[in-house]
């Protein structure tokens, strides 16, 4: 009964790990606005050169540079660092753009799409075979993006890179899997991407210019926790995913977007034309019916175990 009684608090702290992960990534949107005039390119430069900072900090703290060494040691696994860092170096760039451009609302229509893209890329790269609610939901989110470039009158480019991104290094860190932590996994991931840092500075510095320090000392110190902003909802998922049930976990991953769209629409008063109204409808639906099968099949799975 202690073991049970254990296991039970472990999912509930597990659960509280996770909502506050996609309670933070869902108001990131503000913390980018709030860091203007600095521009998306120099943000994401910052990024990556304070959460590399931050994630060799904790390093030290926790005495953890072996498990970091031992990667080394694992050339494929190695490689697969890699790949995630340039495509979270595409998800964040992205991200930054649409929260500094007007397109809040895009961004939450990405992280909406996402589990869908997910479960795309198991048909196509997994080759796994999705069940009848499945394909439904493919579906209605094709038709949902179809809705909002016809009646909207926009690709919308940034949605679909984020799902498509974020549903990529998702699949590479799935193929990475326990060999490598949170902290060491961000630490070479920021890693790989300083020479993209070290472009992005020196374009900036040479066109826009640079604007740490030059916007007063309350702007350099908000543009000084972007390392910390980045890695901690990132360390807070891969705790409450380590302890928490699948099925939970998918089920809080929909609080970002609702709050990034709560944001664009309310907050920053970015517009919903009806067009836009039907498409995110769509999703919707997509995301009811997946998440309902998603229920029923892990229900059916406990019932036969």
């Amino acid at each position: 009964m202690a073991r049970a009684a254990d296991g039970q608090r472990q999912q509930r702290l597990g659960g509280v790990y996770a909502f506050a992960a996609y309670l933070l990534w869902g108001f990131l949107p503000l913390y980018f606005v709030l860091l203007r005039p600095t521009g998306p390119f120099e943000i994401v430069a910052w990024r990556i050169v304070l959460s590399l900072a931050f994630c060799a900090l904790l390093l030290a703290v926790t005495r953890s540079w072996s498990r970091l060494a031992a990667i080394f040691r694992q050339p494929r696994v190695l490689w697969l660092t890699v790949l995630a860092g340039a495509l979270i170096y595409v998800n964040w760039q992205v991200f930054i753009i649409g929260a500094l451009t007007g397109h809040v609302i895009e961004t939450s229509l990405g992280y909406f799409i996402n589990p869908i893209a997910t479960v795309l890329l198991a048909v196509l790269v997994l080759r796994e075979r999705l069940r009848p609610t499945q394909w439904v939901a493919i579906g209605f989110a094709a038709a949902a993006v179809l809705v909002i470039i016809v009646g909207y009158g926009s690709f919308p480019w940034i949605a679909l890179t984020l799902a498509a991104s974020f549903s990529l290094y998702g699949l590479v860190k799935k193929r990475v899997g326990p060999s490598v932590d949170a902290v060491s996994g961000l630490t070479l991931e920021s890693l790989w991407l300083m020479p993209v840092a070290g472009v992005l500075f020196a374009v900036v510095a040479s066109t826009t210019g640079l604007t740490m320090g030059a916007a007063g000392w309350e702007h350099a110190v908000l543009l000084s926790l972007a390392g910390v902003i980045t890695a901690v909802p990132l360390l807070l998922f891969a705790a409450g995913a380590r302890r928490a049930t699948l099925t939970l976990v998918g089920l809080l991953q929909f609080v970002a977007p609702i709050l990034q769209f709560i944001i664009g629409a309310w907050l920053l008063g970015e517009p919903m034309p009806l067009e836009r109204w039907i498409g995110f409808g769509l999703v919707w639906i997509a995301l009811i019916v997946l998440t309902a099968d998603s229920l029923i099949h892990a229900g059916r799975r406990r019932a036969r175990g």
